[in-house]
């Protein structure tokens, strides 16, 4: 879970330590959310919520503004050097080829030098143009800082010149038809809904997989939709992102949830890693063959569940682990 928050805005600004401490990783962003009046005001907000907050286990994160604008410099040079011991990972907008983490790297090494940083800040890139899509490999292999990957679906969709306003999630247009069943085109035919992102997602997983590190769905705009939101993380879940964004707090929640296994997928991966002893082989289970890579699949899922329940004792009691 990455909760962004606007740190020009005082009411969120105050919320942060309670947030911060339900989330994976509490993130200031600089960027788009913010208005051009208020970024001096975002990034000094910024800086003084890492002086005076310790987040403990929560990450501390920050989206800087994009590359090619007027205030991404003054961001890096001034949270490198005021709070870069603070800091965690810089999460770079609208990323499009190695040549952007390389520039961000050599920087962040200076600064880091400058204020005497011991802690190398990692990097966080969001695929927000077609052609960083076009590039997510030698993104993702652009650098030992890189962290991970995000989707960011609206400037995607925009760049792309896709024909949607919403922020993330399906579309009712995106559809397959069933044929017809008479010689009336209209009897008797379902149309299903399907997943504008399916591609992209599968294609950043793939690229953040080979490179050993992180892939994330981005934002879910509809707040109020929760069932849309739910089903949208549970597919980038299933596909193999660690996480999502949530923009509003009634989605952290949301994220908890899709983003653990459940109880019973924890259960059948002990059951199928104990079964399978060495992991050569194959056992039926349950009427179905289980072998080496099914095996694996289980191992997966046994390795996020630890992760889950060495930070959560709800989680580590229902997994009994």
């Amino acid at each position: 879970m990455i909760h962004f928050f606007d740190p020009s805005n005082p009411k969120m600004a105050e919320k942060v330590p309670s947030i911060a401490a339900k989330v994976d990783i509490i993130l200031g962003n600089l960027e788009d959310a913010v208005k051009t009046e208020n970024k001096d005001a975002a990034r000094n907000g910024l800086i003084e919520i890492g002086k005076n907050n310790d987040f403990g286990d929560t990450q501390f994160w920050v989206r800087i503004n994009s590359l090619d604008s007027p205030w991404v410099l003054d961001d890096l040079v001034s949270l490198v050097t005021e709070i870069g011991d603070k800091l965690d990972v810089i999460m770079v907008p609208k990323v499009e080829g190695a040549q952007d983490i390389h520039y961000i790297d050599r920087l962040l090494a200076q600064l880091e030098a400058k204020a005497g940083v011991t802690k190398p800040l990692l990097v966080h890139a969001i695929l927000e143009t077609a052609l960083g899509v076009a590039n997510v490999e030698e993104i993702a292999a652009a650098s030992p800082r890189m962290q991970g990957i995000s989707l960011g679906p609206a400037d995607l969709a925009a760049s792309r010149r896709m024909k949607t306003t919403r922020v993330g999630g399906g579309h009712p247009g995106y559809l397959v038809r069933t044929d017809p069943t008479g010689e009336d085109l209209n009897e008797g035919r379902q149309s299903f809904q399907q997943d504008l992102w399916h591609y992209t997602i599968s294609r950043m997983v793939d690229a953040c997989a080979a490179n050993d590190i992180l892939p994330f769905y981005g934002p879910f705009g509809d707040i109020k939709d929760v069932v849309a939101c739910e089903d949208q993380f549970r597919n980038a879940f299933l596909l193999g992102c660690v996480g999502a964004w949530s923009l509003h707090p009634v989605q952290i929640d949301i994220a908890k949830k899709v983003f653990s296994p459940s109880k019973e997928d924890v259960e059948h991966a002990k059951t199928v890693v104990e079964a399978m002893g060495d992991g050569s082989g194959a056992v039926m289970i349950d009427g179905k063959m289980e072998d080496d890579a099914s095996c694996k699949q289980c191992l997966v899922m046994l390795d996020l569940a630890r992760e889950l329940a060495a930070r959560d004792p709800e989680l580590a009691e229902l997994y009994a682990l």
